[in-house]
């Protein structure tokens, strides 16, 4: 198939294959933007989220028949009867223990018969990996509220910690915000121990080897930190009962007034699902009634958050990511045509973003940077104004400088670009390197404590993120970041494993850490001709398929042996990840990247755009994954966009 930029003697664009398969994308692109300007494609994760969804209902005794039989068939759709019997936690991939818990839980609470062949398969599953007792912490925390294990359990986690002080060595300032939304409702509950309404006598004794109440080795023994914490759960539970009541009262209501003054209207508290079923459930049980307004703004954010499908099924969202998905659709449609339509919705896209920086002081980051840092960063979801986040910042930042200069009015977007970078700069960690929401977050001693078995308690620097704010302050060039630049090449200098690749946080996997970070040292200026970059280089293109494209498996973040592997099976986004980190890093004219175009221009489906079944990112590695579906809409064309640009620059 001939990729080449052809050019007519004038020097115009013929239609190549090329310009006839971008032609397509862009125009399914644009019919999925919305009439406001944003772009929004579903976020799916594994079946946890919708089986929490139904059991919630359950909870607060609010069942909804009709809905509560399209989330069961979503999840009946979701086991894998033909390999292990389970549910795994992205596509193809092993039985996770917890989540088939859940789902088989949920089943059963919405009607499914425990001798149904597809639930007696699910039993079978979890019976042969040690039963119900050897689920993570949060699904036992889930399973106590119903009844189905003591509370002895669980973890303690005393509401308490909402008084201590902050030099305390554990303390929620020191924690994610993922986590620390989270956890606040969530201590709570389990200090008030909470029990479900579960208004139809769901239980699930038959997960269970030896029964739930004989059960003596909820917690795995680790290493001598982890024993450490154990003796202190162990010693907390001792002295539970002498915590006097009013400071029990006084801690509750704190972390009630913490949850309330960060709820975030109908985009909910934290504006992922885990806090926002904790905040309602913590208000049901200290007896908010259901028309009151907290307890209707979670109810509404919770429903926001179901996807409805043609099939008759429906699954419930971890959250949504319209600023993110708006960002990357622009990035892929700014350069594919001049014309007025596709301008015009360019525009309306950059007109939604603006509007969303945030510029309020207020939000948990100011507790880890300097007091004359001011606020100016991009949230992930609609609104988010306690939790902007860097990727995004950085994202929409560099972005909106660009559009100044292809405007031809450098000066349109300054003030929000210099706020964004002045956020961003104050929240640089010690090693040179960027987290998602924090500086410094990576006190990994808190990774021991029993309530973290999960080990996504901390936000440390990654670096996809470290990469990305380089992307940005490189489009800037603003003279004053000059040292912030230079220990962020170092950090990734630092980071870069021995093969040549990087680590993804954020994106399956290494394929993802790798563009991430050659994109960023591109737009800072570093040689492609040193040692360090042509192994990255040299890795990409040692992990490219037999079909020309690009894959690799979530298990990577299990085994490394399998970084930029996926069994030979390429991926849209990660054959034009691939692409973009040769074609910025001035790879365009290598024939891998002819290759690459080949095999994206060869897979582009009939509705212009591109699909697979799998998982894309980690929502935490090694425990949660996440399907973005814009990944293989905008990624794609993004890829072949540049690449027309620097083959027509080169043959003009």
């Amino acid at each position: 198939m001939d990729t080449r930029v052809e050019l007519r003697p004038t020097g115009e664009l013929r239609q190549s294959p090329l310009t006839r398969a971008m032609e397509q994308a862009r125009a399914a692109l644009l019919g999925r933007q919305a009439a406001d300007g944003h772009w929004c494609f579903e976020l799916e994760s594994d079946a946890t989220i919708t089986a929490e969804y139904i059991l919630m209902t359950h909870f607060m005794d609010e069942i909804d028949d009709i809905l509560q039989a399209k989330l069961a068939r979503y999840l009946r759709a979701t086991q894998q009867l033909d390999s292990h019997g389970g549910w795994p936690l992205y596509h193809g991939g092993d039985l996770d223990l917890s989540c088939t818990v859940k789902a088989y839980f949920a089943l059963k609470a919405a009607g499914d018969s425990a001798e149904a062949p597809h639930m007696r398969r699910a039993r079978e599953a979890v019976l042969e990996r040690g039963g119900a007792a050897k689920a993570n912490v949060f699904t036992r925390m889930l399973l106590a509220m119903f009844g189905q294990v003591p509370w002895r359990a669980t973890p303690y986690t005393p509401v308490e910690l909402m008084l201590f002080p902050r030099w305390a060595p554990i303390h929620v300032d020191k924690v994610a915000y993922w986590a620390r939304t989270t956890m606040i409702p969530l201590m709570a509950l389990c200090s008030m121990q909470a029990r479900a309404a579960n208004p139809r006598g769901a239980g699930i004794a038959e997960l269970f080897v030896t029964p739930a109440e004989e059960e003596r080795d909820y917690f795995a023994r680790g290493g001598v930190l982890n024993r450490v914490f154990l003796a202190l759960d162990k010693l907390g539970r001792a002295v539970d009962p002498l915590i006097p009541k009013a400071i029990r009262r006084k801690a509750i209501q704190k972390a009630a007034d913490w949850c309330a003054e960060r709820m975030n209207g109908e985009d909910g508290l934290g504006a992922i699902f885990p806090p926002m079923v904790n905040a309602y459930e913590m208000y049901h049980l200290l007896g908010y009634p259901a028309d009151h307004p907290l307890m209707q703004t979670c109810r509404k954010a919770l429903h926001k958050l179901l996807v409805f499908r043609p099939d008759g099924s429906a699954y419930c969202q971890p959250c949504v990511s319209p600023v993110w998905d708006t960002a990357w659709a622009l990035m892929a449609l700014q350069h594919t045509g001049d014309d007025e339509v596709t301008q015009s919705a360019v525009q309306r896209g950059y007109d939604w973003l603006l509007p969303r920086q945030v510029l309020e002081l207020r939000g948990d980051w100011k507790e880890h940077c300097s007091d004359q840092v001011r606020p100016g960063g991009w949230a992930f979801q609609y609104a988010n104004d306690y939790y902007p986040d860097i990727d995004d910042t950085a994202v929409v930042a560099g972005m909106l400088h660009s559009r100044a200069q292809r405007l031809g009015d450098p000066q349109r977007y300054r003030e929000a670009t210099d706020r964004a970078a002045e956020w961003m700069l104050g929240l640089q960690s010690k090693n040179g390197g960027f987290a998602a929401f924090d500086a410094d977050c990576t006190r990994y001693y808190l990774n021991s404590i029993p309530f973290a078995d999960h080990g996504a308690l901390l936000d440390p620097p990654t670096e996809d993120v470290t990469g990305r704010v380089l992307a940005c302050l490189g489009l800037l060039k603003r003279p004053q970041d000059a040292e912030v630049i230079r220990r962020g090449v170092e950090y990734l200098r630092t980071t870069q494993l021995q093969d040549g690749s990087w680590w993804g946080r954020w994106g399956t996997n290494y394929v993802y850490g790798t563009w991430s970070a050659l994109a960023g040292l591109a737009l800072v200026g570093e040689d492609r001709q040193q040692p360090y970059i042509r192994k990255a280089i040299e890795w990409l293109y040692a992990c490219q398929n037999a079909d020309g494209g690009w894959g690799e498996t979530n298990d990577s973040y299990l085994d490394p042996a399998l970084a930029g592997q996926n069994q030979g099976v390429s991926t849209p986004n990660h054959t034009a990840w691939a692409l973009l980190a040769l074609i910025a890093i001035g790879e365009a004219d290598h024939p891998a990247v002819a290759r690459g175009i080949e095999h994206l221009l060869a897979t582009q489906q009939a509705d212009g755009l591109w699909h697979h079944p799998s998982h894309n990112a980690p929502g935490f590695p090694r425990v949660y994954y996440l399907k973005y579906h814009g990944y293989t809409a905008y990624f794609p064309l993004w890829a072949l966009s540049q690449y027309r640009r620097r083959r027509s620059a080169a043959a003009s």
